[in-house]
């Protein structure tokens, strides 16, 4: 991390673009991951005197190229390499900056997808496969990776190493598969793109809380992935998912950059042009009657968007959904939401009851403890609120939900 957030900021929102660029451009993804974090250093030490380029996306890409070559030449390898690449991709002359060159935004977004095909490969196996997305595409750090996963970082660190080293051995090559292919491959990447969408919507770790770019890239992959698959029912799904939430975006952090959770939000700031497209591709999904998890959590989301206020949230409803939903994906995750909403229709101490289970699989994860908090919180036990709320915060939250926890904390302090 740099000593200006603003600049990390900007480099989560570049990479997957980038990284995507430098994959097809190079056909290596270590090579391709080296180069940028280069570009990114030099970065780093130019843009907070010189301010940004024009275009800070060429820039990275400029000098990643640049970078590359450097090393390829430095291997001993790089005239043949060179070669065979500029004769597929017609790249110009070494000798050139490539600073002023005018970046095709689509053909970069055809990069996301091409790469996530190549991450979706069916020589990996799926734990593999989304490791290696959030990995090389979105950028989290292994520790992150491993906390989503709820498993130990070694063991993460172990599993990517050894997904890349099979997509090098195996020579998979780094274009977009055929529409058989991309049609095995649809689970996979739809997968992938929900996890793009997560990580711009909360954050692993960051001094911010939404990564709006993020979200943007993800709504357009989705709109590009039902434009090849229009009768997909879970893209429909996943896409409505999308909107919903994207829609409560401008009403979810304060003018200071406060974290504003669902129950206190401007509900007047909440887009009613995404809502409406999104409810049109979740009533056209469900028209199928060939139920999945997206369309089930595009479920929940529209039960939310038609609340004129928290109050009036059918939570009965989502809780149905909720254990719907854990039928399809039966993950401690999906049980931690199951347990919020069984909390708002019987009850926080009926909520706990939920968690107890959850304890040992959840014991890294911030949001288990979160809501545990709240719930010891909402029955009166404060001491055990703020040790819970504790445990969250050593757990890597956001400098948003730093904020909140660190409220929280206060506040029961203040009750003893």
């Amino acid at each position: 991390m740099s000593d200006h957030p603003w600049l990390d900021a900007r480099f989560s929102e570049i990479r997957p673009k980038a990284i995507a660029a430098l994959t097809r451009y190079f056909r290596d993804l270590d090579l391709a991951e080296e180069v940028f974090s280069q570009a990114c250093i030099r970065a780093m030490k130019s843009w907070p005197d010189k301010g940004l380029p024009d275009d800070p996306l060429a820039w990275l890409l400029a000098v990643g190229r640049n970078a590359g070559r450097d090393i390829l030449r430095k291997q001993k390898n790089a005239d043949n390499y060179q070669q065979e690449i500029s004769s597929s991709l017609h790249i110009e002359n070494q000798e050139q900056t490539d600073q002023g060159e005018t970046i095709d935004q689509d053909e970069l977004r055809d990069d996301i997808l091409r790469l996530l095909f190549v991450c979706a490969h069916p020589k990996l196996t799926l734990q593999d496969q989304s490791a290696l997305a959030l990995r090389i595409v979105i950028g989290l750090s292994v520790e992150e990776i491993a906390r989503a996963f709820l498993i130990k970082p070694k063991t993460m660190e172990q599993r990517i190493t050894r997904a890349k080293r099979t997509i090098g051995q195996a020579d998979i090559p780094f274009e977009a598969p055929d529409i058989v292919q991309r049609g095995e491959r649809l689970k996979t990447v739809s997968l992938m793109v929900y996890l793009l969408f997560n990580e711009g919507w909360s954050a692993s770790s960051s001094e911010l809380q939404i990564k709006i770019s993020l979200c943007e890239e993800a709504i357009y992959l989705t709109r590009l992935l039902l434009n090849l698959f229009p009768a997909q029912t879970e893209l429909m799904g996943l896409l409505a998912l999308f909107l919903f939430q994207h829609a409560r975006h401008k009403a979810r952090i304060g003018k200071q950059g406060e974290l504003i959770v669902l129950d206190e939000q401007d509900r007047s700031l909440w887009s009613q042009t995404l809502i409406s497209e999104a409810r049109i591709l979740l009533d056209k999904a469900l028209r199928h009657h060939t139920p999945g998890s997206f369309q089930i959590q595009a479920a929940i989301a529209a039960v939310h968007s038609t609340a004129t206020s928290s109050k009036e949230t059918d939570w009965a409803e989502i809780e149905r959904l909720y254990a719907i939903l854990y039928h399809y994906e039966p993950t401690p995750v999906v049980r931690l939401n199951h347990a919020v909403s069984h909390a708002k229709v019987h009850g926080p101490k009926a909520g706990i009851e939920m968690l107890e289970p959850l304890a040992d699989e959840l014991a890294d994860y911030r949001w288990y403890h979160s809501v545990l908090g709240a719930f010891l919180m909402d029955t009166g036990q404060y001491v055990k609120a703020m040790k819970a709320y504790q445990n969250a915060l050593e757990l890597g939250p956001t400098e948003p939900e730093k904020q909140v926890l660190l409220t929280k904390i206060a506040q029961c302090n203040d009750k003893l």
